[in-house]
């Protein structure tokens, strides 16, 4: 099976319009504004948001574990997951002009259920954006 990302070879189909939405943050700096600004934690992640002055409508995100999630394997594989909710959630309910860091969390990433991780994005982004969003 394909990642979602991965164009499809067989039919000539270019990767979905929702990756390209989504700008991701490289910069040390931007991460430490992201921690400065609101979060939400859940129980399969922590979100940081933060509205950006430079007047860019596009959404960044930003991902990251620690050593606390466990070795490397676990570390990119909570990751991965986090990148494709991301991509699946923010399209629809990230706001133009915000940056969002997604933090994993130990053995709860990558292990909890798919559509609860959604869930628990998409409930954190409710309570970052005062329950209008």
């Amino acid at each position: 099976m394909r990642p979602p990302e991965a164009p499809d070879t067989t039919t000539g189909n270019t990767p979905p319009a929702v990756s390209r939405c989504l700008t991701t943050l490289r910069k040390r700096a931007d991460f430490l504004a992201a921690a400065r600004a609101r979060r939400q934690g859940t129980a399969s992640m922590m979100v940081q948001a933060r509205r950006r002055d430079d007047g860019d409508p596009g959404v960044r995100v930003g991902f990251t574990c620690s050593k606390k999630v466990g070795n490397a394997v676990a570390r990119n594989r909570a990751k991965r997951r986090l990148r494709s909710a991301a991509r699946e959630v923010l399209a629809e309910a990230g706001r133009p002009g915000w940056d969002y860091v997604l933090i994993g969390r130990r053995e709860a990433t990558a292990t909890r259920p798919w559509p609860d991780l959604l869930d628990d994005l998409r409930g954190a982004l409710r309570k970052l954006h005062g329950g209008k969003g």
